[in-house]
């Protein structure tokens, strides 16, 4: 059996997927299994804001393509960068145990966040990281950053930039876990939907494949991030405006928390809720509604 594995190219990207093509060939040792690199628009264009070129979603879209067009049988994505609505025919076979689901500063001279000096700049292409820290620090000044994990830490000397955020698991995941200056808590810097997790995308036909995947999947981390996207769906997938939840499962009882803000960070609504686990996805919906009731509605309607 040959087994294509679809992803992007950068260097992070080829280490998840590495990681779980090694996990796959011990559950299918049978598998022929070759690792095919798909160029997404997301990748391609470096030089624009991802809302310009589609927002979230610019990531993925075209490595769904091959999955339905059969030129790749499984896709290897990280589920931040996953639309609320994925295309009829493709389903989540597994979601993987989640790594630090925090977001990380790396700065000049390891200055932390609450240290930076007035009009401090800061590297992220995230509105979400942007909106978050400008509600805690107004006067910082946020920079447009897109390329990868090196090259966002390297545009820091040639830049100037105080320092950059980036994701923890992706730090780690690379190796530069000792790059970082600060971990920055959630209470202060909500995470991505789906954030430090890693998704197998498969064709819905593919029973075998699915059953194979099965043993790869963590139902933990599937129960959390389950309800973060229902409630990115329900606040429509592809809105605009920063968009950050955190599910946390401990036993049966899940904790859901979410935020949606103005870009500029002027605004913040941010609410919990809690619930059992089989109510991962209605609870999503419910958080939703609740932040829509609470001035949501009324970010969205600006846009």
């Amino acid at each position: 059996m040959n087994l294509k594995i679809g992803t992007r190219g950068s260097k992070l990207a080829l280490t998840q997927t590495n990681f779980v093509a090694d996990k796959l060939k011990k559950a299918m040792p049978e598998a022929d299994i070759e690792i095919c690199i798909i160029k997404t628009s997301g990748d391609i264009m470096q030089d624009v804001s991802l809302l310009t070129i589609g927002g979230q979603g610019v990531f993925v879209k075209e490595i769904e393509e091959a999955l339905l067009s059969n030129k790749i049988d499984l896709a290897v994505h990280s589920m931040k960068d996953v639309p609320g609505d994925i295309p009829e025919g493709l389903m989540f076979a597994a979601i993987l145990s989640r790594e630090d689901v925090r977001d990380v500063l790396v700065s000049r001279n390891n200055i932390k966040m609450e240290f930076l000096p007035k009009g401090a700049k800061i590297g992220t292409g995230s509105q979400r990281r942007g909106a978050q820290i400008k509600a805690v620090m107004p006067d910082v000044n946020i920079v447009p950053l897109r390329g990868n994990i090196e090259t966002r830490i390297k545009k820091i000397e040639t830049e100037n930039l105080t320092g950059v955020i980036l994701a923890a698991a992706g730090m780690k995941r690379n190796g530069l876990a000792e790059k970082i200056t600060q971990y920055l808590p959630v209470e202060t810097m909500l995470p991505a939907v789906g954030q430090g997790a890693l998704g197998l995308q498969i064709r819905k036909s593919d029973v075998d494949l699915a059953k194979a995947c099965a043993g790869l999947n963590d139902a933990t981390t599937a129960a959390e991030v389950a309800a973060e996207r229902a409630f990115l769906r329900a606040l429509g997938g592809g809105c605009r405006l920063p968009i950050a939840a955190l599910g946390k499962l401990d036993g049966q009882m899940l904790v859901l928390e979410g935020m949606v803000a103005a870009p500029n960070g002027t605004t913040v609504v941010r609410e919990k809720i809690s619930g059992t686990i089989k109510d991962a996805e209605e609870m999503g919906k419910k958080l939703a509604e609740i932040i829509l009731d609470k001035g949501g509605r009324r970010l969205l309607d600006l846009m």
